[in-house]
């Protein structure tokens, strides 16, 4: 009997000790659904067929990068589980698959959502049930309204900081230009549409047509003779990249030269001016936050060094002219960084928080100057950019950064 209780009282003492050692090792690790020891799960919607399919390139990018994060050991040791659903850029189709990523699949985070009306769909959805939706790939205003929605971030600039760039740009160059818009009929267009106006301020008048498109037409033709005739020297197309491609296009084929602005968003060499041709895109201006891919005045620069190789070694495939490309490893690694920034508190609330808490972060494909930088006050992590004119093969950066932070 004595050696029993001596047995017993021994392996008390050694569970003791063991439980006083990881105690509050375990205690420090905080855990909700979708992220453990060893896994993070992160849930992403892309089209990857439909009108908008163009931006998949995004999605199979990001996926790429936390493969590599992944092949290198994870973040602080936990593999990312990236599963990527496709909505056909359709909103009915988004919600759909934002319940199953979070109520099936039990995503810790929704990550890097794919448009303005798609994500508009599910933003209340997501609030509702705080799971975060974070770093959404469209620059609508909206994302950035913490008080009301503080589980919804952007990533971008905002279209109408963009919009109010190019304002300022042809109240300069270009005082008595005749504006015509080509726009998307819904929240992306229109938010672009209300920020080019703001920033006429009292010249909103130099606009002399807007036209809308809708998503499901098979082209944008019409628009752009309608536009022509209006007797605008200026286009600025407010399009995704299938209708970009055909605007550019349609302006060659009717013989319309006008000073052609295209939003950021279709800004791409590999994704629109090579579909539309690099010999009628001579010209065209645009605005970027991102490096050029395809521009050899990055080949000896260390962050596009760093691109290069993740390419070589995990996205072969990829077309590195292709601006989507730039944006989704650029994206991706805002998310690794926030995610090592949780440490072992891989709570929904704590993303949140580290989200809110970037600082001169510099992803490897911004433009020199440009950082990430985030506030519990502020969800809109980049707001600057800078003039670029499409020449040869590549674009050209011209003029200064622009910071919408400083009213510029």
């Amino acid at each position: 009997m004595t050696a029993g209780r001596f047995q017993v009282a021994a392996l008390s003492a050694a569970l003791a000790l063991c439980t006083a050692m990881t105690g509050p090792v375990l205690a420090q690790k905080k855990y909700d659904s979708g992220a453990s020891d060893t896994e993070i799960k992160i849930g992403n919607i892309m089209p990857y067929s439909g009108p908008a399919s163009a931006y998949a390139a995004i999605g199979r990018t990001e996926e790429a990068y936390f493969n590599k994060i992944n092949a290198e050991g994870g973040v602080n040791g936990r593999k990312i589980k990236f599963i990527s659903y496709d909505d056909g850029y359709s909103p009915p189709k988004t919600v759909e698959q934002a319940r199953k990523l979070v109520e099936s699949d039990g995503v810790l985070l929704i990550f890097g959502s794919l448009g303005t009306s798609t994500n508009g769909a599910i933003r209340k959805y997501m609030n509702e049930k705080k799971v975060p939706q974070l770093f959404v790939a469209s620059g609508a205003s909206k994302w950035n309204d913490p008080r009301q929605y503080p589980w919804t971030m952007g990533w971008q600039p905002s279209y109408a900081s963009e919009a109010r760039i190019y304002a300022k740009y042809i109240m300069k160059e270009k005082p008595d230009a005749k504006i015509g818009v080509l726009y998307q009929n819904d929240d992306f267009g229109k938010d672009y549409l209300k920020g080019l106006k703001a920033g006429l301020r009292a010249k909103a008048s130099m606009i002399v047509m807007e036209e809308a498109y809708d998503t499901s037409e098979p082209a944008v033709d019409e628009h752009v003779v309608k536009l022509k005739a209006s007797g605008a020297d200026v286009l600025i197309s407010i399009t995704t990249p299938k209708f970009a491609a055909q605007a550019i296009k349609k302006a060659a084929e009717i013989s319309w030269h006008p000073t052609h602005i295209l939003s950021n968003v279709s800004a791409s060499v590999g994704g629109v001016l090579e579909p539309a041709g690099l010999e009628i895109s001579q010209g065209i201006l645009s605005a970027s936050y991102t490096k050029d891919g395809s521009d050899p005045q990055w080949n000896a620069d260390e962050g596009m060094k760093k691109f290069y190789d993740f390419l070589a070694h995990y996205d072969p495939k990829a077309n590195k002219l292709d601006t989507g490309v730039v944006f989704g490893y650029a994206a991706a690694q805002t998310m690794v960084k926030v995610l090592q920034m949780c440490g072992d508190d891989l709570t929904r609330e704590n993303v949140m928080k580290q989200a809110a808490s970037l600082k001169d972060f510099a992803p490897d494909t911004l433009l020199p100057g440009i950082r990430i930088n985030t506030a519990p006050d502020n969800f809109a992590p980049i707001e600057q950019l800078q003039m670029m004119r499409f020449k040869g093969r590549k674009w050209e950066l011209f003029g200064d950064i622009i910071s919408s932070e400083m009213g510029n």
